[in-house]
């Protein structure tokens, strides 16, 4: 699928978020979306139970200005972004991009 054909970045999350959900999964972990005072974004993501769980990614920081930023990382077994007001959707991107990159967006096997 080249980029013309690929969702847009919530529609993508929303589609990560519900093959995550297996009647456990969701009960524990899930995805959590914020705003910050400063102002911005905050996106969080569980990969505890998933099939990211335990791969590195490396910190990932832009700031073009004041309102247009984000800093994202793996922390503690979640992807964590912060973002200016309009990078909430270049957020989105980044975890979907890594996440692509990594070992894909199906659950992981029991095991």
């Amino acid at each position: 699928m080249n980029e013309q054909d690929a969702p847009d970045p919530l529609t993508w999350l929303q589609a990560w978020y519900a093959t995550q959900c297996d009647g456990s999964w969701e009960h524990d972990y899930g995805v959590s979306i914020d705003t910050l005072d400063n102002p911005g974004w905050s996106l969080l993501l569980d990969l505890r139970g998933t099939s990211l769980e335990g791969h590195d990614f490396p910190k990932y920081e832009v700031r073009r200005g004041e309102h247009d930023w984000l800093v994202a990382r793996v922390v503690e077994g979640r992807f964590e972004a912060a973002c200016g007001p309009l990078n909430l959707g270049e957020a989105i991107h980044e975890f979907r991009s890594w996440a692509a990159g990594r070992a894909g967006t199906g659950r992981r096997p029991a095991g």
